[in-house]
Order: C-alpha cells, then sequence, then structure tokens
C-alpha cells in the first residue's frame, strides 16, 4: 500500500498528500509535501496533540512519531524497500518545546546495507535552523 501510494507521486515536482495510508497516519493528520526535491512529513496540529496545557506543548511521543514516519517516507522513496522495515531503536533528543501549531520533519538516511539502515531525523516548526527535536533511528530491512 505504501509503495503504490509513493510510486504515484513520484513522477510528481511538488506534490502536498494526505497520508492516509494507515488509521494511525489519518488520526495523526500526517501529510506528505515535496519541495524542491526535498521530501517533508507535515503533522498538521489538532487538538488532541496537547501534552501539556499550561503552558500549551506538544506531546513528545507525537514527535517521536513524526520523526518515525519521515524516516520510514524517507527510506522508500530513495532505497530500494519493499517491504515495511522493523523499527529497531530510536533515541531522540527533544531541544525545545513544542508550541501549538504544524510541525515539519525532514529524514537522511546515514546508512543503508542489506539488513540494516540508520536514519537521522529532525523536527521544526516555524524555522528550520531551530530543530525541536531530532532522531537516530535504526531500521531492520526485510527482504
Amino acid at each position: 500500500m505504501i509503495i503504490e501510494f509513493l510510486n504515484k507521486l513520484k513522477p510528481m515536482a511538488t506534490f502536498d498528500e494526505s497520508l492516509d495510508i494507515s488509521p494511525y497516519a489519518k488520526m495523526m493528520w500526517f501529510r506528505l509535501l515535496r519541495e524542491q526535491d526535498k521530501l517533508t512529513t507535515v503533522m498538521k496540529y489538532h487538538s488532541d496533540l496537547v501534552g501539556s496545557p499550561f503552558p500549551p506543548a506538544l506531546h513528545g511521543g507525537t514527535l517521536a512519531s513524526l520523526m518515525e514516519m519521515s524516516a520510514l517516507m524517507e527510506l522508500f522513496w530513495n532505497m530500494d524497500v519493499q517491504h515495511l522495515p522493523k523499527t529497531i531503536d530510536i533515541t531522540i533528543d527533544y531541544l525545545r518545546s513544542g508550541k501549538t501549531e504544524d510541525t515539519f520533519s525532514r529524514a537522511r538516511v546515514y546508512r543503508q546495507g542489506r539488513r540494516y539502515a540508520t536514519v537521522h531525523a529532525e523536527a521544526w516548526q516555524t524555522d528550520m535552523a531551530k530543530p525541536i527535536a531530532t532522531a537516530m533511528l535504526h531500521f531492520q530491512l526485510i527482504d
């Protein structure tokens, strides 16, 4: 399902598509953007994402989820991955509080072998130069 979704998008130079490829991605309001040959995963803000009401801030788990989805989309987009990779571990650095607004994430594959891949992701809101969280993710690739 993911492969068909991305194969439909690959010929397009730019797009902004809802990631309704799974009930979870739909619930989190994830979107996939492509601008200037960069793939960006977006988590549209809605009140269910708030973890701390005073002051209002995004729940850390939502940021982790966004970065994991971003890493998976990058793996599928650029690599010859045919099956959903299994997440081995995620290391997250929360750098600042996430405000109640849309959040963006980009990932980069550091290394991919036959069985494992290492991916780095960053999440930001208004300024890409000021990430609110970063993550290092390791995936097991399935044949």
